[in-house]
């Protein structure tokens, strides 16, 4: 159940963020990213109010917070680079060193130990989605923002798997919190945070949806370790890179096809292991 529920937290993600980054090329990115961030916060409390939560401690609600600011960081730059470059560029690039890091954590801090099966689709992934956002040589607008976001997106998948199961969903309503306040400086900077009432919706909507893909990706690192449940929750770009290419007429190179390839090995690997 730990691997679907991964995978499942992978593909509401990689709809996310394409969704989010229409938007954000229609709209300003700071205004869709705070939108974004109260559409997660109302859905987190009214889950977290229906799931049992047991013991829910000051550190739990932390280290939610902390998750938080990694998700606002995220947001926030990812949505900037899709305003401004490739889709099938910025989101890849987003999670390469997302998942580095997250795996790096769970291994040499958190003591994960994933048997050998697991490690080689780690292995895979990496490359696979340097593949994916077109490798050095491809690299183009926004890929910096992407590296920014993907500093944020290890904060994000690493503390809010430090909570405690007993806490339920609350670490997550918690960070979506302080994402909110942390968005919210940039959002009124340029005055009130307004948008059509359509795109104020389809706003909120995507926030919710991020929302969701936490609290499943929460759910599998209750079910296995969290390196594994990092790397699946992390093949999220697939999806945006794919609507891209075939919705946004985005062009596709030999070495994005091969990184797909091997995103999907690594998806079966990790799977197994």
């Amino acid at each position: 159940m730990g691997p679907l529920l991964a995978l499942a937290s992978a593909v509401l993600y990689g709809i996310v963020d394409y969704s989010g980054g229409i938007l954000s090329r229609r709209f300003r990115h700071a205004t869709v990213t705070y939108l974004g961030q109260l559409g997660g916060l109302l859905l987190a409390c009214c889950a977290a109010l229906l799931v049992p939560a047991p013991a829910v401690h000051p550190s739990d609600l932390l280290w939610g917070a902390l998750s938080g600011l990694g998700s606002g960081i995220a947001m926030t730059f990812l949505n900037r680079g899709l305003s401004r470059g490739a889709m099938s560029v910025v989101v890849p690039v987003s999670a390469v060193t997302g998942v580095a890091l997250s795996v790096l954590c769970g291994v040499l801090v958190l003591g994960d130990r994933p048997d050998a099966v697991a490690w080689i689709g780690i292995a895979v992934t990496v490359p696979a989605l340097w593949l994916v956002s077109g490798g050095a040589a491809g690299a183009t607008r926004g890929a910096g923002d992407g590296l920014l976001a993907s500093a944020g997106v290890a904060v994000q998948y690493v503390a809010l798997g430090l909570a405690h199961p007993a806490a339920g969903l609350w670490p997550v309503a918690a960070g979506r919190v302080a994402a909110v306040l942390l968005s919210t400086p940039a959002a009124v900077r340029h005055g009130p945070p307004r948008l059509p009432r359509r795109a104020t919706a389809q706003a909120l909507l995507v926030g919710a949806g991020a929302a969701l893909a936490l609290i499943l990706y929460l759910l599998a690192v209750h079910r296995q370790l969290l390196a594994v449940a990092v790397v699946l929750a992390s093949l999220y770009p697939a999806l945006p890179v794919v609507l891209g290419l075939t919705l946004l007429h985005e062009k596709v190179t030999r070495r994005q096809t091969t990184g797909l390839l091997g995103a999907a090995t690594a998806t079966v690997l990790l799977t197994l292991g």
